[in-house]
This record gives C-alpha cells, structure tokens and sequence, in this order.
C-alpha cells in the first residue's frame, strides 16, 4: 500500500482521517484499518505513530480543547482591562471556533464516554478552565455594576451551548454567513446580561481551522 503522496506529515494525515471516519461512521463503528486505508498506509504502520484507536480519540479531543482554551486566554489577554470587550470577544471566539471546528467538537461532545476514565478526566478538566475563565468575565461584569447577572454559572452555560449549538448545523455555504451569526449571537449575549449594544471593543478574531 503506498504511503501518503499529497505532503502532509504522516501522524496529521492519521489525525485528520481519524477525524473524518469519527465524525461521520462513530467512533466505536471506525475501525483502525479504516484510517490506515484513508492515510493511504498498512494498518501495522499506524502503530510507529500511535498505540491505539483510543489514543486517537484522546488526541482529538484534548487538542480541540487545548486550542479551544488557548484562543480563549489569548483574546481575554488582550481586553484585561475592558470586562465588556473581553465578554463580547469571549463571544466571538466561542462561536466561530465552534463553526469552524464543528467536526471535533461534534466528537467531542458526542464520544467523550467512549474515552478511558483517566482521559475522560483530562478533557473534563479542560473544560472546567474554559468554562471558569468565560464565568470570571461575567462576575466581574457583575462586581463592576456593569451588567445585571442573575447566575454567572447559568450564563456561562448558555454561552457554552450556544457554541454547541452553532457547530450541529452551520455551513460555510450555508443561507447565513458566519459574521451575521457571530454578531447575532453576541448582541444576544449582551443584552441577556444589561450591556448595551455596541458597548466594548470591536469583536476579535479567532483563529481557527
């Protein structure tokens, strides 16, 4: 079986079929042959790159969420100073990471039981972090009389879901382009809490896939 011809390192060719027979077969119905044949090399090569198919599944998921938090840290780094500029970029990142990685997130979500109880833990821990650096953005809205907050946690969540939500049926191609539904949904968070419309700084830019 020939090996990868199209340029890509062979442990991101592994990765990205993983993803794609994840995201449209399951998990537990993709077998490790399967993402050997994708990649384009025998099924014994896999293993020079990875020790299984639930170090794959571990990968992806951590992954999404180290980016996940990394984008997250990098826009609130960058509006320290402004809560509501940091809350309306918390928005923006949030949605258009999920529009834009809508397939790991749909594994993501949709597989994390199928994860070893040790790995299980890593992502969920991961996801704690996001969802308490998105919660201190609000509470301190709601120290500063900036916004009328009547549970930070509950806010947090719905932001949370949003972004879920985004990912399950936007498409690039779609009726509506990912700006109208990045600045919907924001103005929505916004107005949720008492910030004015407009207020804070422009929305930032994630960087995504």
């Amino acid at each position: 079986m020939p090996r990868p011809t199209n340029g890509v390192r062979t442990p991101d060719a592994i990765r990205e079929a993983a993803i794609e027979l994840f995201y449209e077969h399951g998990y537990e119905a993709t077998s490790l042959r399967e993402v050997a044949a994708k990649v384009g090399i025998r099924v014994g090569s896999l293993y020079n790159h990875i020790s299984g198919k639930d170090e794959l599944l571990s990968s992806i998921m951590l992954g999404i969420m180290d980016d996940l938090l990394a984008a997250l840290r990098g826009v609130l780094r960058e509006h320290k100073n402004d809560p509501v500029a940091a809350l309306r970029a918390c928005v923006d990142t949030h949605i258009r990471f999920h529009a834009q990685r809508a397939r790991e997130v749909f594994i993501g979500n949709s597989e994390l039981r199928a994860l070893p109880a040790k790995e299980r833990r890593r992502v969920v821990a991961k996801r704690d972090q996001y969802e308490k650096l998105i919660r201190g953005v609000i509470e301190t809205l709601a120290d500063q009389g900036a916004a009328e907050v009547v549970d930070a946690r509950l806010q947090t969540y719905a932001i949370v879901a949003m972004g879920t939500h985004v990912s399950s049926w936007y498409k690039p191609r779609g009726g509506m382009s990912l700006e109208l539904i990045v600045e919907a949904y924001t103005e929505m968070i916004l107005r949720q809490v008492g910030v004015g419309s407009g207020a804070g700084a422009e929305p930032a830019a994630a960087t995504g896939a």
